[in-house]
């Protein structure tokens, strides 16, 4: 990934930046937001932006809309200072990290904010079959389309295939087409001209460019709206793009590859998206199985996971007990890989044994899985009821409600996490912008939530 730093940070940013490095970034800095913005329209790129909570984060954020720039910012001071932390997000950043830097917050923050793990664990025949077939076709120039269901780690393969390509030594650029809006992803993918549009007030290089010389992914093609999809097929047909109000073609070099988690036959059958693309992405498919079609990898993947985020909590690992090992074997991950990662993140911190048992596989609202023993049901007046365990350990959540027990969970991690929004999201496996939307909910409802910083209820 590629991390881009705005202002001094007050001596800390070498910290910073090491540890960025270590995880296998490419750190940019500026002293100013102006000086990021040139940066950032001249092809820089930036996947995050971590910036000085003492500047102006609603003007530069405010500008990255008005230029149709899209990349987060995450907010960075000098200790912590709640309100200036929570003066940050309401800005527009998207966490808050305290300085000097802890280097599991920052690894943490930095794979929950641009979802960066490339490692590529497997044993089942199923995923080995893919990969064999990956390191086929990696070396060669060819478009691939590769598919299934969320969560089976699409974005990990294609960063698996640059890397095994002759282009491995340039740069890989990926754009999410399901996560920008429809009126700014044509800016994103071809740039455009100063003055092409009310807030276009310097040139700005796109992805196609950024991407010249090596590998460009985009995510979740079909979510594409079909007008750009022919914009994007005179692309990749004539290797040149034309950025927005611009005056002529320009040459790109550029090995495309594109993932969707839907039928893209079936998409051209309904008009949602073209034929003819299709045909140009699709000269390779790799089509990942779903977890459950890869049952030998479901233990080996949540030992790791379990080492893991022992590690990153700073807790002693962990083994998975024998039980433990059936009901995960037994489940059907409908998230696939990112489900049992997260399941395994939240049963490293609420395992109380010397083994991870049953009991602390969790689902994100804290119910039990019917597989881990017991049943929970929701009764018609939104009670949770839960069949207790011979030693009743879910006996606590009887006669309370199901939204109760969640936002129970919800507070009680973001406690564990110091009040960090994203590392919290990624422990309970749901999106930032669900946890801010429930967060302020219990605001609402007069729940005291807790702000970036804080470690325990009693200091609420």
């Amino acid at each position: 990934m590629r991390l881009l730093i705005i202002r001094s940070l007050g001596g800390q940013v070498a910290a910073a930046t090491q540890i960025a490095l270590k995880r296998g970034a490419k750190v940019a800095h500026a002293e100013t937001g102006d000086i990021a913005l040139q940066h950032l329209r001249s092809g820089g790129g930036a996947e995050l932006v971590m910036m000085d909570v003492d500047a102006d984060i609603g003007s530069f954020i405010a500008s990255l809309a008005g230029e149709r720039i899209n990349v987060p910012v995450v907010a960075c001071g000098i200790g912590t200072d709640p309100e200036a932390a929570a003066d940050a997000i309401r800005a527009g950043a998207q966490e808050y990290v305290p300085l000097p830097p802890d280097p599991h917050l920052i690894a943490a923050v930095l794979e929950a904010v641009t979802e960066e793990n490339h490692s590529l664990l497997f044993e089942d025949p199923a995923m080995s079959g893919v990969v064999a077939l990956a390191d086929q076709v990696a070396p060669s120039e060819a478009s691939i389309l590769i598919t299934g269901e969320s969560g089976t780690g699409k974005e990990m393969m294609a960063h698996y295939l640059h890397e095994k390509s002759k282009r491995s030594a340039k740069q890989f650029v990926s754009v999410n087409c399901a996560a920008i809006p429809e009126n700014l992803l044509e800016s994103e993918l071809f740039g455009h001209e100063k003055g092409a549009f009310t807030g276009a007030v310097a040139r700005r290089i796109g992805k196609f460019e950024e991407a010249h010389g090596g590998t460009l992914l985009l995510d979740e093609i079909s979510e594409m709206d079909t007008r750009l999809q022919a914009k994007l097929l005179r692309a990749i047909q004539e290797r040149e793009i034309e950025r927005i109000g611009g005056s002529g073609p320009i040459k790109v070099d550029i090995r495309l590859i594109a993932t969707s988690n839907r039928d893209l036959q079936d998409e051209v059958k309904k008009g949602t998206f073209r034929e003819d693309l299709l045909f140009r992405l699709n000269v390779v498919n790799l089509r990942l199985p779903p977890l459950r079609e890869r049952t030998h990898d479901i233990v080996l993947l949540a030992r790791h996971f379990a080492e893991k985020y022992a590690e990153a909590n700073g807790v002693a690992a962990k083994p998975l007990a024998e039980q433990t090992v059936r009901v995960l074997q037994g489940l059907d991950w409908p998230g696939n890989v990112r489900e049992l990662e997260n399941t395994i993140h939240r049963a490293v911190l609420l395992a109380s044994g010397d083994e991870i048992t049953p009991e602390a596989i969790l689902t994100p609202d804290g119910q039990r899985s019917e597989s881990a023993g017991g049943s929970t049901l929701a009764a018609g007046d939104g009670t949770a009821l839960a069949d207790s365990d011979d030693n009743g350990n879910t006996a606590g959540l009887v006669g309370r409600t199901v939204a109760d027990v969640e936002r129970d969970l919800i507070i009680d991690t973001l406690y564990h996490c110091l009040g960090n929004r994203t590392h919290a999201a990624n422990i309970l496996g749901i999106s930032i912008r669900t946890l801010r939307n429930k967060l302020k909910q219990y605001a609402d409802d007069g729940v005291r939530v807790p702000m970036p910083g804080e470690a325990t209820r009693a200091n609420a």
